[in-house]
This record gives structure tokens, sequence and C-alpha cells, in this order.
């Protein structure tokens, strides 16, 4: 099991210059060697996280057939329903696999969240929401503000430890599209027969900024990759939080931080029986045409720029391709290099 550090970012809020310097500091460390980290002192409630748990089970405890009412129009709609076997997060790296066991429900930052703008509706498309369970829509959305003021919260010690302005990446984050995916991992009752190979979710990077999960404390589950290609198991710490970052981070300061391979083990024993598993994993991506490119004091003449510049929306559609469209996604050449060591 690879050490994912333990910070406390209680005091940031508050503290002294010294002690934001430190959590910044620990953030920095953190954001160079592993690119995960454990958040307490994050100010979520535990009664959220049980409004989201009760949402998660009464949706995903429905039949396949109510589950199916939610799916979205088209695959590359990030919003409702994906049954199991219908994605593959791999290719969103340009990398084939077989298909992903889990299944999801996704919401997220709609259009007609921001009257007033002009938004494209493939980048910010409304959300379906179930008939049943009835309290689901408030559990979800109740998490998905805590969720979205921590992300928000992370940006600004983000900026203090790559010696920006606290505010740096206030501009990049106006409308921004930001996306909560429900997981459940238990496989189907009985026996297991795996294709080689295969996996709950399979081997990715995050799109965005910053990624805020929850997460059942189970194993095999959560695994993250190493510089030399080793996977490592991940479970979250109590009271924590896991947080990671995205790709949109590693191309501003040019891969000093990193945004980390991470894929989700089949939730079966060694008898090949099911374990239950969930996840929430908060996606806090950017506005959809907001610039990416590399930080000035990232890159020098012995460092040159390792990414172009891009759009959040542009990245983001051509990995969404990959993992829903299940088109092999060309852009991600050097993740891709990552994933088939």
């Amino acid at each position: 099991m690879r050490q994912v550090p333990i910070i406390d970012i209680a005091g940031f809020e508050t503290g002294r210059a010294a002690v934001r310097r430190a959590i910044a500091q620990q953030v920095d460390r953190a954001a160079r060697g592993v690119g995960f980290m454990q958040v307490t002192g994050h100010d979520v409630p535990y009664s959220a996280i049980e409004g989201l748990t009760r949402a998660m089970d009464g949706f995903f405890g429905l039949s396949l057939e109510e589950k199916l009412a939610c799916r979205p129009p088209s695959a590359v709609v990030n919003r409702g329903y994906s049954s199991p076997g219908s994605e593959r997060l791999s290719y969103s790296l340009g990398v084939a696999t077989p298909a992903d066991l889990f299944e999801a429900f996704n919401i997220g930052a709609a259009a007609s969240d921001f009257p007033g703008f002009d938004l494209p509706l493939e980048s910010y498309p409304e959300n379906i929401w179930p008939v049943r369970p009835p309290d689901f829509q408030d559990g979800v959305l109740g998490w998905f503000g805590h969720a979205g003021a921590l992300a928000r919260r992370l940006t600004r010690i983000f900026a203090v430890a790559l010696d920006l302005p606290e505010d740096y990446f206030a501009a990049f984050q106006e409308r921004s599209i930001d996306v909560l995916r429900l997981n459940n991992y238990q496989a189907p009752r009985g026996g297991v027969a795996l294709e080689p190979g295969q996996m709950g979710m399979g081997g990715h990077t995050d799109f965005g900024i910053v990624t805020v999960l929850w997460a059942d404390p189970v194993t095999p589950g959560l695994q993250i990759q190493d510089g030399q290609g080793a996977w490592h198991d991940v479970v979250p710490a109590p009271g924590a939080l896991l947080v990671n970052l995205g790709d949109m981070l590693a191309r501003w300061t040019n891969d000093r931080w990193v945004s980390t391979m991470h894929r989700v083990a089949p939730s079966i024993d060694a008898q090949g029986r099911a374990i239950r598993r969930r996840s929430a994993a908060y996606f806090h991506d950017g506005a959809a045409d907001a610039v990416v490119s590399c930080l000035p004091t990232c890159a020098d003449a012995d460092r040159p720029p390792l990414y172009g510049p891009v759009t959040v929306a542009q990245h983001i559609a051509a990995k969404l391709a990959g993992s829903r469209g299940l088109t092999l996604n060309p852009t991600a050449s050097r993740e891709a290099e990552r994933l088939r060591r």
C-alpha cells in the first residue's frame, strides 16, 4: 500500500501566515510526489455523507429497467445512468481494454444554472433526475455543494503552493463544468468470470483541475500507479476525503505536479464473491472556454512546455469521446505510455 499523505487543511482559512505556508508546502510535496492526498479539516459534515449514501443505495438498488430509464440521449452526454460494461476509462487515454464493470450516475453544472449566459449544451447538459428514490435529488445536491466548496478552497491552497496569488485560479473557475459521478462497483452475485485485464474501472487520469472523492474503505478497490508502473492500494482514512489532481494542473505546472494514473480493481474477493464498494467523485474541471497553458514559473530553456495550450472543453470532449463514446483518444500519448508500462 502506497503512502498517501494526510493533510489537515483546517488552519488555512484562519491560521497565521506560517500555518498557511506549512499547509501549502505539504500540499506541494504531495502534488509533486503522489498526486493524491487525504484531506482532513475539510468542513464537510457527516450528515452530507449520510444523505449521499442513502441516495446512492436507493438508486442503485432499483431494477435495471428503472435505472436504464435515466440514460442520456447520447453516450457522450455526461449525465444520467451508465450501465455496467458501457464504459472503458482507458479509452480516454487511447488504450484499449475490456469493458469496465462499474455502473454510475452523473449530475453536473447545467446551462440553466447560469441564466444570462449562452453556454454550450455539450459542456453544460441539463441533468436527468430519477423518479425514485424521492430524496435522491436532495441527497446528491447536498453533497455536490459541499464538495464544490471544498474543491474551490483547495485551489486557493494550490495557488499559494505554486507561489501565485491566492485567487489566481478564480478566473478559470467561473461557470466551471463540474460533474459528480456516483459509482457502484459491486459485481453480479455469485462467481464472476473476468476477462484478462478487466477492471472495475480501467486506468485513467482525471480530466480537470481537482477531484474530491468519497469512497467505501474497501480492498480491492482504488489503486494508484507509481513512477515505475507498479499499482498500489489506497484506502480512505477515517474522517478524510481523498483528493487528487487532474490533467489541467499537470498542464499548468508542466508535470511538476502529477495527474496520477489510477484505476479500480474488480470488487471481488479471493473466492470470486462480490464485495460491496461505492464511491462519489466530484470533478472540478474549470470553465469550458478557459485556455490552460504552462505557467511561466514552471518552464524555462532547460524544461520547455510539455503540452500545448488547450481549452477545458476541448480536452474533456476528447476524453469523454474515449471513455463513453468508445473512440480511442489520440491526444493523450504521454499519459498512455504510463498506462502501457
